[in-house]
């Protein structure tokens, strides 16, 4: 993930500590980006439109999600501050998207369009090197999570999820953490009684 510390993280210097960028696509980042609020429970993009923006999270907390053939959310990813929410099939294609991006807490998002970031690949090297390193990393994030769902048992999913996203549990409800880890949430429920069982023994020691 790409995070800083700050109270509210800003996607120029974010951007910047990957690798030192040029001025002049530092002012073009100034001058073209787009800042905007958004309150819980606003919908970004919605199946059937077409995703035109590439969002930076400054503050606040997102999800993606999509919704199966049973009528059920399954939630695909959590993005807080310092980090990007994209769809990315829908961007990159510039073709209608499957899933929601869902505003979880008030936000404060700076974006750029798909034309935008398509003119700095052509008008910059380093946005070409830019793009590649965040693409990589991305790219490992998805086969990373795709792997754990197989392989790794719903508490170890679980105990990473809190370690990417300490709060977590007051950013979002239990029902999307439970279709986010794949597992019921009777299952999680059972996880998290199980883990503050453990908590509590631990603390009478």
């Amino acid at each position: 993930m790409l995070q800083f510390n700050d109270p509210e993280a800003d996607l120029l210097e974010t951007l910047s500590f990957i690798i030192p960028l040029p001025t002049p696509m530092q002012n073009r980042v100034k001058e073209e980006s787009l800042i905007e609020t958004f309150e819980r429970k606003k919908l970004l993009l919605s199946p059937g439109e077409t995703a035109r923006r590439v969002y930076f999270i400054r503050s606040g907390f997102l999800r993606a999600y999509f919704i199966d053939d049973g009528g059920n959310e399954c939630t695909t990813w959590f993005t807080g501050k310092g980090d990007l929410m994209i769809s990315v099939h829908s961007f990159f294609t510039q073709q209608p998207a499957n899933e929601y991006i869902e505003v979880l807490q008030d936000c404060k998002l700076q974006s750029l369009t798909w034309l935008e970031l398509n003119a700095y690949y052509a008008d910059f090297r380093e946005a070409n090197l830019l793009g590649r390193l965040i693409t990589q990393r991305y790219f490992i994030l998805s086969e990373e999570r795709a792997i754990l769902l197989r392989t790794r048992s719903p508490e170890h999913r679980y105990d990473l999820l809190l370690r990417n996203h300490p709060e977590i549990e007051q950013q979002t409800t239990q029902q999307n953490i439970a279709s986010y880890l794949g597992i019921s949430r009777e299952t999680l429920s059972r996880i998290r009684r199980k883990k503050n069982r453990m908590c509590h023994q631990t603390q009478n020691h």
